[in-house]
């Protein structure tokens, strides 16, 4: 693995142009670069023809370009399309591309899920990439490239680029909140993507919500939203599936808190991701618990049908149930939506393609 030299997909602008400086170059081939780099999605240092010769030699000599190997690509009969890349350590992570149709079948929305992680300590007992435990925290370049990567994907298949990202990959993002938060710059810097069109997914670790809101306020991470992976309305139920909650830091009590807090700071609301388990969570008493908990703060709660997992034991509820479930949420006027399973024949849950591919 390259642990000498920068990897320029993990710099910033700023940090491009002090490198170029650094080099004896104008201060521009550092904006230059970032351009390549960022908003074009170089693949090499040959690709990047407006700069001199001799200046992208010196690069390849101080500094690398790392750049994600896709070994495998999968398309679903739904279209949602998941690549698995080989990282420079030889280990594999994924993204998917979520892509979202109007009446006349063309593709409006372009969702990528990104990693931040490969495997992931949280052990969710529901969770393919919980199954391979944590093995290595990817950098700010990492991330940003999968985004790109799946970029070029769509621009070739829907013949149109991605528009919103979500880090709910493989991976706890509040784990590796720095290069998370730098990917974040360099998404809305390079891509163009709004904040608002991003969103920060996290099992429930109060002090990292706390900081995120702490540090958008302040104007040093970006305005990204932020969901919570709920799956369960109690400390009992939240404790049996979810090793987090088992903590007095990161229980419910710890979660309510660190959520009115967010919203206090940011005045944005929360997402709350709920996967329907059939026998697990899905009985009108637990709506009724999940409606406690969604008054802690605006927000809305996304219900989601669960994608099965091989090695565990855990089903979807049945679409009489998720109607039933729906409707007491409904009656206690909580926002509600529902995501369907996507990609279920190409194992499009997190996870399940490193797990076939013996990353477990």
């Amino acid at each position: 693995m390259e642990t000498t030299r920068p990897d320029l997909r993990s710099l910033d602008e700023p940090a491009l142009e002090a490198l170029a400086v650094a080099m004896g170059e104008p201060r521009f081939r550092g904006r230059q670069l970032f351009k390549w780099v960022h908003e074009k999605g170089a693949t090499s240092f040959e690709a990047m023809t407006d700069l001199p010769a001799a200046f992208r030699e010196r690069l390849a000599e101080a500094a690398h370009l790392g750049t994600l190997a896709e070994v495998r690509r999968q398309q679903a009969t739904d279209r949602t399309i998941k690549s698995l890349f080989r990282l420079p350590s030889g280990r594999h992570v994924e993204a998917v591309l979520i892509p979202d149709f109007d009446d006349e079948h063309q593709a409006k929305r372009l969702t990528v899920c990104v990693s931040s992680q490969v495997g992931c300590a949280m052990a969710c007992s529901f969770c393919a990439t919980g199954l391979m435990g944590f093995q290595e925290n990817l950098t700010a370049g990492q991330i940003a490239e999968q985004v790109h990567a799946m970029d070029r994907i769509a621009k070739d298949t829907f013949g149109k680029g991605v528009t919103n990202v979500v880090y709910m990959g493989m991976g706890e993002p509040m784990q590796n909140y720095r290069a998370v938060a730098d990917s974040l710059d360099l998404l809305c810097d390079g891509l163009g993507l709004s904040p608002k069109r991003i969103t920060v997914s996290t099992v429930g670790l109060a002090r990292r919500i706390r900081q995120f809101a702490d540090d958008q306020a302040e104007g040093t991470v970006r305005p990204a939203g932020l969901a919570i992976s709920l799956h369960a309305p109690t400390d009992a139920q939240r404790s049996a599936i979810m090793p987090v909650n088992r903590s007095e830091k990161t229980d419910l009590k710890a979660l309510g808190q660190a959520v009115r807090h967010y919203y206090a700071v940011t005045g944005r609301p929360v997402t709350y991701e709920y996967c329907l388990f059939a026998g697990v969570n899905d009985t009108p008493a637990d709506a009724d618990n999940l409606a406690r908990i969604a008054s802690w703060a605006p927000c809305k709660v996304n219900l989601i049908m669960y994608n099965p997992v091989e090695g565990t034991d855990f089903r979807s509820s049945d679409e009489a149930t998720l109607d039933a479930f729906i409707a007491e949420l409904v009656k206690r006027r909580v926002r509600v939506t529902v995501r369907r399973s996507r990609g279920q024949d190409i194992d499009a849950a997190c996870g399940q393609l490193a797990v076939a591919e013996g990353e477990a």
